[in-house]
């Protein structure tokens, strides 16, 4: 019998033993499972904001509508690439930064706004890059944000445009922009001559760029005296000529807009548009050429653009020839502001206009039809104030151009309304429209309009034209916002079931009534997905609204399966069970206020210096037990040291001129790092002492970097082929070193070193001023971090090989905390919280001056990237010294992540200032791609740390044998 019961308890313990087994693996799996559903949610869910916010205004369908007049002959489009307004217009505009500088520094330009032509500010909106410039003034519609993931380079503008409808449009510039417009337009119509892309060179002249378009119009012009057939082609009715003139965008990247070569810029494109007017007065011999100058965007103080600063959105416009008015002195109320005070011209009419507006001009002037996807409106629709448009018989050329805004406007609308009439369930119309009997919305209104210009009183009908237009734009963005409640709805339940999913994953264990139960929320799961997706197919949404269903409703199905009776227990705990749910729900409190403070940080910068604060003094002192604290005194004074340094550099500006000293001094910091971890190894035998050399390789790669850096302030040249060559070589080899040979010893610093100087070399050339200390300092908090939670926590043995053992604790909460707040401050330490922009492109220079979008791209990523390598580092091997498994602090930081993430969804906008627009929709994404960045900081952690010793069991700056604070499990 004895022996019988001791087989019965051995086979009770092999089954016991094979149960844990299996749900080990089970575990195992189910924590890939929940990063690799984590990251595709993630990724996949950036794409609600723009289905949310910003559709695509492109339809199909529509009929096109033109003035049957024409103000000229043709038209000849000048676009400056890059150029401000108050720049080319302000008197003595470069005095303080160019000794000498002229007062005007575009006497032509100034002379056609004081003698022949109407001016203005167009403003653009956001991004303010070159390709959502140019359709907006060619097109007349803005495209979504979300067509910035299309680039800007050889894409065929998918829409109709002011050169489709023209007879031919004559193109020269860039290679970036005229293959867009020519491979968009009717076949034959569009004819281009580009320079090479290589000529785009930083180091180059760039006014060379722009008297090629010169030279080559020139050459167009001459061809003609020999060539009939082309001489027929340029001298039909409703020709356009397009000047694309680069120069100024890569003189304004290369030396930014304050400086002597951006004001030279600006001299010889003053000059080309003189010469420009010679050209067509000579060959045409006749006064009907219409000339429309502007900018595609502007031009920051740093030299970038993209983002809504107002320096980036206020371009000049220039109207002047045939069909155009003359000047005229100002309104009252001044239609001046502080702006355009010091351009000494406040007596004349300035007349803004939005950027798609200019689309809408030329049309007019040329007699075409408009553009059928244009929203732009004719800025003579306004009877309160003077247009473009020259009054030669009286007002009823404007008064017949607002009739046709209107209705190429409610053309737009119809084509909308019919689609969502036709698929969407109980549609409600637009209210101004909605009690309209007509088939065909504003019918009425377009015929009353009609019937005042019959009756010759045009400015009662540009009046009810802009009323009408004012209604129909609104209609429009009604339609365009129509499902938006659905969205946010799915969004909602979307981010709130994968954190409860998360949770259940994490903490929750299996249960055998999972199931049983299981069966009924599979039934509910599937019912509630055929519904969606049958309402979707009826209304025929987007095929991203499918996918983004099936989010909310696995993660709800997941987490009520396997949290369910897990929650039940504890709430029939009785007292017990209630208290830790109260305890549970006050640091949910906690966490989500900490957040929260995060996302005010991103529009307030200080915050991440009182966090600093908070993780170096408030901390230590209020919630370290005394016996810790007093262990630890050297150690907590390095961690307020390194926690205060670090602090500094959110309160400094984000606009940094270049200081090659702070280079330099980041670099020495550098090299003092090196030089103590020489001192270590020199005591280090075996394997390990011979990483010194190693190590002694990598502070000479820094030195000669600084030394490289240093040669852009003596040669006259710094982007001399072996300096450039040297920094390319020193550039690529200094990281890849630590992947061949790093230090496998146990010490925390020495681990971290090989990454930290590898990367150091990044900072230094492509540092513009402070970048480099902040690494220095950012890396020294990290490590610190790393022996501040081993004293207080007390390090671990033997670190556990998966989830299955792992038992989470209190502070495990707080610590993914910590982590969301450094992979927030490696973004934000010396960036632009407002746009990506600020991380400035002048550095980049030194390793390729010649335009490259991608590869200048992919060189700011890179040294983006380089402070999460020293957080992954330091984060696995954190994860070592408390003994937890792989990824468990990261998993627990997965599901409270998106608390910021939904505040900056529920954020976004699209109304106000266009920087506020280009902000919040900056916030969502960058909030969730940091997730995307945080996972991968995990797994880089991993890979590079994954042959770390078990920890020593000492900490630096202790006395004795670490004895940390024992945290209460939960």
């Amino acid at each position: 019998m004895d022996t019988n019961t001791q087989s019965g308890h051995e086979n009770r313990k092999e089954d016991a033993q094979r149960r844990e087994l299996t749900r080990a693996t089970e575990r195992k799996g189910s924590v890939f499972h929940l990063l690799l559903i984590g990251l595709i949610f993630h990724l996949v869910y950036i794409g609600t904001v723009f289905d949310c916010y910003f559709t695509s205004p492109v339809v199909r369908g529509m009929r096109p509508h033109k003035l049957d007049y024409a103000g000229s002959k043709r038209l000849v489009l000048i676009v400056a690439d890059g150029l401000r307004a108050d720049l080319l217009l302000a008197l003595n505009g470069f005095a303080t930064t160019v000794p000498d500088a002229p007062e005007v520094v575009a006497p032509h330009m100034r002379s056609v706004i004081q003698n022949r032509g109407a001016f203005g500010v167009s403003h653009t909106r956001v991004p303010t890059e070159s390709r959502p410039g140019h359709v907006a003034l060619i097109g007349g519609m803005y495209e979504d944000v979300s067509a910035v993931t299309r680039g800007w380079k050889t894409n065929p503008v998918d829409f109709d445009s002011v050169f489709n409808r023209s007879s031919h449009t004559f193109s020269f510039g860039s290679p970036d922009i005229l293959p867009m417009f020519a491979r968009g337009a009717t076949p034959g119509r569009v004819d281009m001559w580009s320079y090479d892309e290589d000529e785009e060179d930083f180091t180059k002249d760039a006014t060379g760029l722009d008297t090629w378009v010169l030279e080559q119009l020139r050459t167009l012009l001459h061809n003609a005296t020999v060539d009939a057939a082309l001489d027929a082609t340029l001298r039909e009715d409703k020709t356009v000529f397009f000047l694309h003139l680069l120069g100024l965008d890569t003189t304004g990247h290369s030396f930014r807009p304050h400086s002597k070569e951006y004001m030279a810029n600006i001299q010889v494109v003053d000059e080309i548009v003189r010469q420009t007017e010679e050209l067509f007065m000579d060959f045409f011999k006749d006064e009907e050429t219409s000339f429309i100058f502007t900018a595609d965007h502007g031009m920051s103080m740093i030299g970038n653009h993209g983002d809504g600063d107002p320096d980036n959105t206020r371009t000049p416009l220039i109207a002047w020839g045939r069909g155009v008015r003359g000047p005229l002195q100002d309104s009252t109320p001044s239609s001046h502001d502080v702006y355009s005070a010091p351009w000494g011209l406040s007596h004349l009419l300035r007349h803004d206009v939005e950027q798609a507006d200019v689309a809408a001009l030329m049309s007019a002037l040329l007699g075409t039809e408009w553009p059928v996807n244009s929203v732009g409106v004719l800025p003579d629709v306004d009877p309160t104030r003077p247009g473009y448009l020259s009054i030669l018989d009286g007002e009823r050329t404007q008064a017949k151009a607002a009739l046709v805004n209107a209705e190429v406007l409610l053309e737009h609308y119809h084509v909308k309304h019919e689609a969502k009439k036709t698929h969407s369930l109980y549609y409600r119309p637009y209210s101004y429209f909605a009690e309209s009997k007509s088939n065909h919305p504003g019918a009425k209104e377009l015929n009353e309009i009609e019937g005042l210009v019959r009756e010759g009183k045009y400015s009662a009908a540009r009046g009810a034209s802009a009323e009408l237009i004012r209604h129909t734009l609104a209609g429009l963005r009604y339609l365009e916002t129509y499902d938006r409640t659905l969205i946010r709805a799915i969004v909602t339940a979307a981010y709130l079931g994968w954190m409860a999913f998360g949770a259940a994953s994490i903490f929750a264990p299996r249960d055998a009534q999972e199931k049983g139960r299981g069966n009924g929320l599979n039934a509910v799961a599937v019912g509630v997905l055929s519904v969606f997706w049958g309402l979707f197919a009826l209304q025929r949404s987007p095929w991203s609204f499918y996918l983004y269903i099936c989010f909310p409703v696995y993660f709800w199905h997941q987490a009520l399966l396997h949290g369910w009776t897990p929650m039940l227990r504890v709430l029939q705990d009785g007292e017990s069970g209630i208290l830790k749910a109260v305890r549970l729900a006050m640091r949910a409190c906690l966490v989500v206020a900490a957040l929260e403070s995060m996302v005010a940080g991103y529009t307030h910068r200080e915050i991440w210096s009182i966090g600093f604060v908070i993780l170096g003094v408030v901390w230590p002192l209020l919630f370290w037990p005394n016996a810790v604290r007093n262990k630890h005194l050297r150690l907590l004074g390095a961690w307020c040291l390194a926690c205060s340094l670090t602090a500094i550099f959110p309160l400094l500006s984000v606009y940094q001129k270049e200081n090659l000293p702070l280079v330099w001094t980041g670099g020495l910091c550098m090299l003092l790092a090196g030089g103590a971890g020489l001192v270590m190894l020199s005591h280090e035998d075996g394997e390990n002492g011979r990483y010194f050399w190693t190590t002694l390789f990598q502070c000479l790669v820094i030195m000669i970097s600084v030394i490289l850096v240093q040669n852009d302030t003596y040669s006259p040249l710094p982007h001399w082929l072996p300096v450039m060559l040297s920094r390319r070589i020193l550039f690529a080899v200094a990281p890849a070193v630590p992947l061949f040979r790093r230090y496998r010893g146990s010490d925390a610093f020495l681990r971290i070193l090989p990454f930290f100087l590898g990367l150091s070399v990044c900072f230094v050339i492509l540092a513009i001023s402070v970048e480099g200390l902040f690494f220095c300092a950012f890396s020294a908090t990290l490590l610190l971090w790393v022996y501040v939670e081993a004293a207080f926590r007390g390090e671990a043995g033997q670190r556990p090989k998966d989830l299955s053992s792992y038992k989470p604790k209190a502070d495990d909460l707080r610590i993914a905390v910590f982590f969301l707040f450094f992979v927030q401050v490696a973004f934000f330490g010396t960036g632009n919280v407002a746009s990506i922009s600020s991380f400035y492109l002048e550095p980049v220079f030194r390793v390729i001056p010649v335009f490259s979008p991608f590869i200048m791209a992919s060189l700011l990523i890179f040294k983006i990237i380089a402070p999460y390598i020293i957080l992954a580092s330091c984060f696995q091997i954190l994860n070592t010294r408390l003994g937890l498994p792989p990824f468990s602090l990261f998993l627990v930081a997965l599901t409270i992540t998106d608390v910021m993430t939904m505040t900056f969804f529920f954020n976004v906008t699209d109304t106000g200032s266009w920087l506020e627009i280009g902000q919040t929709i900056s916030f969502f994404c960058i909030s969730s791609l940091l997730l995307v960045w945080a996972a991968g900081t995990c797994a880089v952690g991993e890979i590079l740390m994954q042959d770390s010793p078990p920890p020593s069991g000492k900490v630096p700056a202790s006395e004795n044998e670490t004895s940390g604070h024992k945290v209460k499990e939960e």
